[in-house]
């Protein structure tokens, strides 16, 4: 920690010397000393120009570094986040060397710089005391510095290393800046500008603590530290390697694991895999395995440190260190510690000569800002000593017990909790799953003489058990965090006893490294039976103009790569027999991409069932698609969503015509085509003899395609028996031919109209061929239709025929109590066989429960009610808890809006549920333009 002031330096008399105005000899001494002592503490002479370019790319955003700010109100409070090792403390401790040089911008006349580590080693003390405790000298000064907060600085760098006790900087707050308090609390008062509200604040943290921040600072203007470019990576590889074949290979490798590419935006990180990488390819190794997964490229850093010994001389001395070390690790993660003193290494039972073999190997340091402490050269390393914990063979001892009771075990590691808690943990978690690997392990042990455990595999298998066994570490991590740790372990048995048991599985894939671990496991999901596939944009390039990779060849070798991998992938759908559900979902792909997939769905040992193909690029994929169905004799149902080809009937004609084609259930949405190409593929439906169930949801098949349809219906070979012509753009026009239809067809038992203006003209014209004997028809949906009380009078009437329909849905119809009152009539009557009622959101109130009370009460058809949507009151539903609680009430399912914040309306519920408790009541309130529980019978 360290306080400075700025002097008004003039020129002197003597070319090269400063003079300060208004400042004794000494004082001005003082100040080229301390300016000394920052250049070579924070800029040291070996700084390479990368980082510098980092720190110069970053001053552009903090905005009183820019002289060109536009003329609004300066922040107070600059926030710089990023991970670690990014740049974050370099970019402050450089702008106090700024300050000491005076080319910092002349608005402060003070600048303090508190290290939050440093602090975390401090006792109770005033404010003063805090910022002047390196420089007594200034004591005096302090009164009058802290009389003008506007003109001071103060830079906390750290805030995520600052450890406090529960609400100690909310609560406890100090607005004198002369009284004794914890350091933590006066950090707090400071942030939340209970003292000193006019100064400006610059404080470094890493993201996981900004939601801590946040709850201090007001407006804070946040800053985010990137760390190496793409660009910068790149270059410093070249110059780093020399040999620019050996740097791009090296890179190449680097860039393909998005994990390790991700890490590399740190500096260190990316110096740690160039010298491991260097150090390979001197030797004459292959690197590719090292790249293979960040343990693997941890772990040869670590033992690259060490030559290993002469078999008759193994290196015993390091037995002791590395289990002291790993301890240390793994009890600052789990501290969110990064820097050991004296009292820390005491306390775990650490010497500092057990330290020894590991400082100057570039994996642990002397801290340069806290004299006598020790720290991690980065936290990447730090984490994955923190993971060799965990499999080194642990000794019984009783003090090691107690030194260990701030580490939790693996359980708690991957716990969901402690995650957001600890970020930190997350990393850790990777590396342990990426020692479970034999062979790793089998290295540590040789270049350590140390004994490595594999019992942390059935703690995991463990954890795995508590879980669903579909699921397996559901309550710790996602499918995709799950595969991730699973690739970095390498260990196929161990995958294979992890995910063996899946049956379905859900895949989103945004880089090719996703793809690459997907595939990994998924190989291994024996027992695989759906899978849903979902591909973000970029990463097949070849049919992407606005790729910004600077080459056309180098796009070409990126898609090569890719495209190996997904090949790898894709031969999931062939190699795995019990395979039977496909869906491709929201993708962007390739032509390449979209041929290496139909190839593996038309292999012989494929025998998928069930395909969806859902708004998927390019347009010409739904024909390679299509043209894979044509001789798949296993497929039954195939969904095509978000197509645009003008030809796509006419593809699916050639497919519904192959001699080989089984097709049962066909969903087409969004299909737009000619009159002309609808006569066709009412033509083919003629000849298709498969096909049971059509749904051309949001077509425009219009009245005049309708008509076409309809000469299929009527045909005596007809085999469609369900028919969604939802959103199809049809009006009343169109009814009669379907009410012909109707009239003849015996096989159809499902039709859905939902969403079309049918109007209650429409609706009489159906009833009439509802209303004819031989009519096979089920259920009808009838949802969004323009139906009024009028149109419910018409279908009362026919319900109270003798009719084979039990299921009708009316919902979003304004039916009002008129409408209800004629449906109850229908109710009322013993012919009527309806099964299932849906009048989600009919403005219906409360006035209509008596009505419908009373129908309920004699009915004893009806088993499921859809009330949604509807305003009904506690009043109305105890007029329905009247009839619902008579023994002879058929009714099983009862769909209702519920006020939850009513407690008459819950004491009512209460007494429904009592008075019948077979009785499900479903209180879900969701917007029924999303979901109608009709529509699931239309779906396939």
């Amino acid at each position: 920690m360290n306080i400075l002031e700025k002097m008004n330096l003039t020129e002197s008399s003597k070319p090269g010397k400063t003079q300060v105005p208004g400042k004794k000899e000494g004082e001005r001494n003082m100040m080229e000393t301390v300016s000394s002592l920052w250049k070579n503490k924070f800029w040291p002479e070996d700084s390479d120009n990368f980082h510098y370019n980092v720190i110069q790319r970053s001053q552009k955003f903090i905005p009183f570094l820019n002289l060109k700010t536009p003329k609004e109100p300066m922040p107070h409070t600059v926030v710089l986040q990023g991970s670690a090792g990014v740049g974050k403390t370099t970019l402050a401790k450089k702008l106090m060397l700024d300050w000491t040089e005076d080319t910092l911008n002349q608005t402060f006349r003070y600048a303090f710089y508190l290290c939050c580590k440093e602090l975390n080693r401090m006792g109770t003390c005033t404010f003063a005391e805090l910022i002047a405790k390196d420089w007594p000298e200034l004591q005096d000064a302090i009164p009058e510095i802290l009389a003008q907060p506007q003109k001071i600085l103060f830079i906390i760098d750290g805030f995520d290393e600052l450890r406090f006790p529960a609400g100690a900087l909310i609560h406890d707050i100090c607005g004198d800046w002369k009284k004794q308090k914890p350091v933590p609390v006066l950090l707090g008062s400071l942030l939340k500008r209970k003292i000193f509200h006019n100064a400006t604040l610059l404080i470094t943290t890493r993201p996981w603590a900004l939601r801590d921040l946040r709850l201090l600072v007001e407006q804070p203007f946040i800053v985010e530290i990137e760390g190496f470019l793409e660009s910068d990576r790149k270059e410093y590889f070249l110059q780093h390697f020399k040999d620019e074949d050996q740097a791009l290979r090296a890179f190449n490798m680097m860039r393909s694991n998005a994990a390790l590419f991700s890490m590399s935006s740190a500096p260190l990180v990316c110096w740690i895999i160039c010298s491991c990488l260097k150090l390979q390819m001197e030797r004459g190794e292959d690197p590719t395995p090292t790249c293979q997964t960040t343990t693997s490229l941890y772990l040869r850093f670590l033992c690259s440190r060490f030559t290993p010994a002469p078999a008759p001389c193994p290196r015993r001395y390091l037995q002791a260190p590395v289990k002291a070390l790993c301890l240390l690790a793994a009890q600052g993660i789990w501290t969110q510690a990064s820097v050991f003193d004296r009292e820390d290494l005491r306390r775990l039972g650490v010497g500092e000569r057990d330290l020894g073999p590991f400082l100057g190997k570039d994996i642990l340091q002397r801290d340069k800002d806290c004299e006598g402490c020790y720290c991690f050269i980065h936290l990447s390393v730090q984490q994955f000593l923190a993971a060799m914990f965990y499999v080194l063979e642990s000794e019984e001892e009783e003090d090691g017990e107690s030194c260990k009771r701030d580490i939790g075990d693996v359980e708690k590691l991957l716990s969901k909790e402690e995650r957001l808690k600890n970020p930190s943990l997350t990393q850790v978690g990777y590396f342990l799953f990426g020692l479970l690997n034999e062979e790793r392990v089998k290295e540590l042990e040789t270049t350590f003489n140390c004994q490595m455990s594999m019992e942390v595999k059935q703690e995991l298998l463990k954890c795995k058990a508590k879980s669903d066994e579909n699921k397996p570490f559901s309550s710790m991590m996602g499918t995709k965090e799950l595969f991730y740790c699973l690739y970095e372990s390498q260990e196929r048995e161990f995958v294979k006893d992890v995910v063996g048991h899946f049956k379905e599985m859900s895949v989103h894939l945004t880089n090719t490294f996703e793809m690459m671990y997907s595939s990994f496991c998924l190989k291994l999901c024996q027992n695989l039976q759906n899978i849903s596939l979902q591909v973000g944009k970029g990463i097949f390039l070849e049919n992407d103009s606005a790729s910004e990779l600077h080459s056309q060849v180098e796009r070409s070798q990126n898609d090569h790569h890719c495209l190996c991998i997904w090949m790898d992938l894709c031969s999931v759908f062939s190699s795995n027999e019990n395979l039977s559900f496909l869906e491709v979902s929201h993708s962007f792909l390739s032509d390449s991409s979209v041929r290496i997939l139909c190839a593996q769905i038309t292999r012989g040992t494929c025998n998928l069932r069930r395909v969806v193909i859902k708004n998927v690029s390019p347009a010409d994929a739904y024909r390679d698609f299509c043209l894979a169905f044509v001789a798949k004799k296993t497929l039954t149902h195939l969904i095509l969503e978000g197509c645009t080809q003008s030809d796509m009937l006419q593809l699916l004609c050639e497919t519904l015509k192959h001699p080989k084609c089984h097709l049962q259930c066909l969903r087409l949405d969004s299909c737009s085509a000619t009159t002309r190409q609808w006569a066709d593929f009412s033509l083919t439906l003629k000849t298709n003899h498969s096909l049971t169930c059509l749904n051309l949801t949001s077509s425009k098949l219009l009245d005049e395609g309708v008509k076409l349809l309809c000469t299929t219906l009527i045909h005596p070979e007809s085999s469609l028996q369900r028919l969604s012509l939802e959103d199809c753009h049809l009006t009343q026009a169109c009814c009669k031919d379907l009410a012909a239809a109707l009239i003849v067809n015996q096989r159809l038992t499902h039709l859905c109209l939902a969403r079309n203006d049918l109007g209650d003209g429409g609706v009489k014209i159906l009833c009439e061929g509802l209303g004819y004997p031989d009519c096979k028809l089920q259920n009808l949906v009838l949802w969004c239709c323009s139906v009024t009380e009028v149109g419910c009078n018409h279908l009362s009437k026919f319900l109270q025929q003798k009719s084979s329909l039990t299921h009708l849905d009316l919902g979003l119809n304004h039916i009002g109590i008129t409408g209800l009152k004629s449906l109850c009539k229908a109710l009322k009557d013993p012919l009527c066989n309806l099964k299932c009622l849906w009048l989600c959101g009919c403005s219906l109130n409360p006035f209509s429960c008596a009505e419908l009370s009373s129908a309920l009460s004699t009915n004893r058809s009806l088993i499921s009610l859809d009330l949604g949507q509807n305003t009904l009151g506690h009043s109305g539903l105890k007029m329905l808890c009247e009839a619902l609680r008579l023994p002879a009430c058929p009714l099983r399912t009862l769909r209702l809006k519920i006020d939850e914040s009513d407690t008459e309306t819950q004491r009512v519920l209460t007494e429904m549920r009592e008075s019948n408790p077979q009785l499900r009541i479903d209180g879900g309130n969701p917007d029924p333009r999303e979901r109608r529980p009709s529509s699931r019978d239309f779906l396939f």
